[in-house]
Order: C-alpha cells, then structure tokens, then sequence
C-alpha cells in the first residue's frame, strides 16, 4: 500500500543527517572552485593569446621560430612529466570513467596536479599561436578538481568519484561556453551514457555554481554574440542539407584522419613520431607558421575571433579556410599537445558553412554558418545533441532550433558510415595502454 511522504519526517531525517550536509558543503566548495580555475584557465589563455597576436603584427616572420620552439618545449614537457595532460582532456575523462579501467589508474588521466599541467600547457598552446581549443581541456581541469572533493567526504558517503568525474566534466563545458543546458546533454551523451537519479542533482548543482562563476566573471554573454538570422523558409532546405551533408563527410573523414593519428597506427609518420616525438612537434609548429602566414593570420588560435567577424560580417573567409583550419588542427593535436578540439571545429564548420552560401544564397550565408558549425561538431564528436545545443546557446540562435538539429543529426549520421566515435576510439586507446602498461598513478597527496 502507497503511503504520501511525511514531509515532517523526512525534513527531520535530512535536518538528523549532519555529516551528510558537511559532505554536501565539501562538493558545493568544490564546484566553485571548479568554476574558478575554469574562468582562470580563460583569461590566462585570452591573455597568452593576445601576446601571440601582439608579436606577430610586429614581427610576423618571428612565429618561424617562436612557434616550433615552444611546440616543441610543450610537447617535451608533456612528455617527459605529464603525458595524461596531452590532448584534449574529455577522451581522458572517458578513460577514467571506464569500467575496464582499474581504479588505481585513475590517476593517469585525471589529477589535481593533472589540472595544474593542463592549464599551464594549454596556455603555452595558446601562447604559441596552435589551434586549440580550452573548452575540451576545461572539461579535464574542472573534473580533476572535482574528484579532488573525494578523500574529504565521508567513507559511508553516496557521492563515488564517477559522479564527480562526471559533474566536474560537465561544469567544464558550461563554464567554458556559458552554455548550462549544453553541460547537462554533454554529460548524459559523451561521459556516461545516461543520467543516474543521485548523480543528476549533484551534477545540475555543479554545473549552475560553476555557470554562476563563470558569468560573474565575463557577464552573460554568448560565445559568439547575438546572430542576426533573416526569416527562414522553404529556401534554406536545398542549402541546409547539402551544408549538412558536407559537414558531415568532412567531419567523419576528420575524425578518421584523427583516431588514425593518434592511436599510433604503423605508418612512416608516426615511426618517426614515436622515435623523435620532440622533433616531430618542432615540424609540426613549423607548418602551422607557415600556414598561418599564409592565411595572414586566420588559422592562428582556436578561430573564435574569427568566425565572430565573420557572423558579425565585418570580413570574409577565404574558400580554403575550412581545409587549412582543418589541417593545422590536425597538426597541433598530432604533436601531442595539450589542447581541445571543440573551438577549432565550430570554426571549421564555419568556414563549412561560408562555402556553401557563396555557392548557393549569399543571403543566407549567417544561418548556414550556424549550421555548419554544428553539423561539423557533431560529425567529429558523433554527439548531435550536444554539438546543436552548444551551438544554439553559443549564438543565442533559439529561432534556429530546428536548423540546427537536423543538421546536427543529418551530419552526426553520415559521419557514422564514415568513422568510429572519435572520443570513444581514444579512450579504448588509453585505456587499452594503461591496462597493458606497469603500475603507474599519482601520488595519493597529489590526486
């Protein structure tokens, strides 16, 4: 027989239950503090960028050396010091959260002093003009605060490290874009697969203390402003679907090209990669320079600036933006150094989307952008509702709802003909080496 609750009684039970509310306050804590090192690890990388851009107005062909010497100074100090800093972060999340993984490992992946390398590294990355991104790095920060939170909570306390990990993940994103929904979707369709009832209001509460940080910093502001979209009609349906389509082929072939290169697969490349990795990153910064100076600039960075102009029309991309941005991200993830992928894609798929509307309807061109930019997200990451959520709350884009998610899903579809989840593939990869690798974690006063 079904009894109502006995508000009473269970306000008693919660009020009896003290240390249940000091684990609580210990996680609150630790969400802020989460939310900090975010909005630190943004200003520290906006500023290390803007003294990137600053040298090359001045001395462009000083980026000839500048860049290949620090790419090689960050990839051999990841290497030699912190290798589970390298990449983007959220594959290492996955790892941690694996079930194959053995629990002493976590530290290979996901570590308060993990978190102090990423951030410091990924700002070198940013320093050196590379095209990375800090949202999927932030992901790797937040979450190793989070799990930090575990050995001061209670032994008998329902809080695992699997819900930290996974809050704390969560809380990078929406920090890192202002994007709270997106943190929740990324959550339950990247990290876990699904949305346990006692993790849900652990991680909604992280994700709104470390968005409430985030905001207090930067204002509530869209990543990349207020798009001005025309009214929309049936004359979008031939262009939407074919910038879809090529998103989502160019962005399976991306993810492809990705998981190849990273897994180590045997090829002449990655021989010599294994053999002189610190070489190889000098070669790599070497051709991100000279790509960068031919395209004056434009593939320098994550590209965030760049496709803000663009949606603002104060410039135009050039036809190759998409294929250069493309192959410099590629470069820049490839020397193995800290950096995400997630902002270089949106600019990708912008460049994407800016195609297609010279070809087709030059007055269409900002809502094909959008379109490009989630279709191509969600083609890499194979995760559409994450990729079109992010984008709309990114551009404040709500009367594009429906454009964004078919191109997200139309892209994500045919990307799956083409390739493997690319955060899955280097997961599997990671985990499949520290399972197979002698026992080597952090230091219990250092997780």
């Amino acid at each position: 027989m079904n009894h109502e609750p006995d508000f009473f009684q269970n306000l008693r039970a919660e009020l009896s239950g003290w240390r249940s509310w000091i684990d609580r306050a210990i996680v609150l804590t630790y969400a802020i503090a989460a939310g900090l090192f975010v909005v630190g690890f943004t200003i520290a990388a906006d500023w290390a960028f803007a003294q990137f851009e600053s040298i090359y107005h001045r001395w462009p062909l000083a980026v000839l050396v500048w860049t290949p010497a620090l790419t090689a100074l960050i990839a051999w100090i990841t290497l030699r010091w912190f290798p589970g800093a390298a990449g983007s972060g959220i594959p290492q999340i996955k790892a941690a959260l694996s079930p194959a993984l053995p629990p002493e490992r976590r530290g290979l992946f996901v570590s308060l002093r993990l978190t102090l390398a990423k951030i410091v590294l990924g700002v070198g990355g940013f320093a050196a003009g590379l095209s990375v991104g800090r949202e999927g790095p932030s992901v790797q920060v937040a979450a190793g605060v989070m799990q930090h939170a575990r050995r001061w909570l209670s032994p008998g306390s329902s809080i695992d490290t699997r819900a930290l990990l996974t809050a704390g993940g969560a809380a990078g994103i929406a920090a890192a874009f202002n994007a709270p929904l997106a943190g929740v979707v990324f959550a339950i369709e990247e990290l876990t697969g699904r949305l346990e009832a006692r993790a849900a209001g652990l991680i909604i509460t992280s994700i709104v203390l470390s968005g409430l940080v985030a905001v207090s910093a930067f204002g509530n502001l869209t990543y990349f402003g207020v798009i001005r979209v025309p009214p929309l009609g049936w004359e979008l349906l031939g262009p939407g679907v074919l910038v879809a389509l090529v998103s989502g082929a160019a962005g399976g072939l991306f993810s492809r090209l990705m998981a190849v290169s990273l897994t180590g697969m045997p090829d002449r490349f990655n021989a010599w990669r294994a053999r002189w990795p610190v070489r190889f990153a000098a070669a790599g910064g070497l051709a991100i320079a000279v790509i960068g100076l031919v395209t004056e600039g434009a593939t320098f960075g994550a590209g965030s600036e760049t496709v803000k102009r663009v949606l603002a029309g104060e410039v135009e991309l050039s036809p190759l933006y998409a294929l250069l941005k493309g192959v410099v991200t590629w470069i820049t993830a490839w020397c193995g150094v800290p950096g995400g992928i997630f902002a270089p894609s949106l600019s990708i798929g912008a460049g994407l989307g800016d195609v297609v509307a010279r070809l087709a309807d030059p007055s269409l061109s900002t809502a094909l952008i959008a379109m490009g930019m989630a279709g191509f997200l969600a083609a890499v990451t194979q995760a559409p509702l994450t990729a079109f959520i992010i984008v709309m709350e990114m551009v404040d884009g709500h009367s594009m709802v429906l454009s964004l998610m078919s191109s997200a899903m139309l892209a994500s579809l045919v990307s799956r003909m083409i390739s493997r989840p690319l955060y899955e593939a280097l997961a599997e990869h990671m985990v499949a080496k520290a399972v197979s690798s002698p026992a080597r974690t952090e230091p219990e006063n250092e997780r």
